[in-house]
């Protein structure tokens, strides 16, 4: 697990943009996401594609994959994800979401 995007802190807070994990997350929610954590199933991570190194987005795990993660947006209709773009690189879990409505992760589905 690559935690570049994350920098040198063990947390950052992240703006979610777009509504592709709706309705667990939706735009402008602002969650907390920790590095160095190992993703489980049915997390929710922050990843990147090699595809589109550039772009941080917001899926849920679905399973270990060959060079990667396999995730998807909640919200099929409106997700890109690793259907898609393939594996994805996970740089952090996200353990709670601070704004608007405070809430462990674990608790957000």
């Amino acid at each position: 697990m690559n935690s570049g995007p994350l920098g040198r802190f063990p947390v950052r807070r992240i703006r979610v943009r777009g509504p592709s994990m709706a309705p667990a997350l939706k735009d402008a929610d602002v969650v907390l996401v920790r590095r160095g954590r190992i993703p489980a199933e049915g997390d929710i991570v922050l990843v990147t594609w090699a595809s589109r190194p550039g772009q941080l987005s917001v899926k849920r795990v679905v399973r270990p994959a060959a060079g990667g993660w396999f995730v998807t947006g909640d919200n099929t209709f409106a997700s890109t994800d690793s259907r898609e773009l393939g594996p994805a690189e996970v740089h952090g879990v996200v353990v709670a979401r601070l704004w608007p409505r405070p809430q462990r992760a674990r608790n957000l589905s």
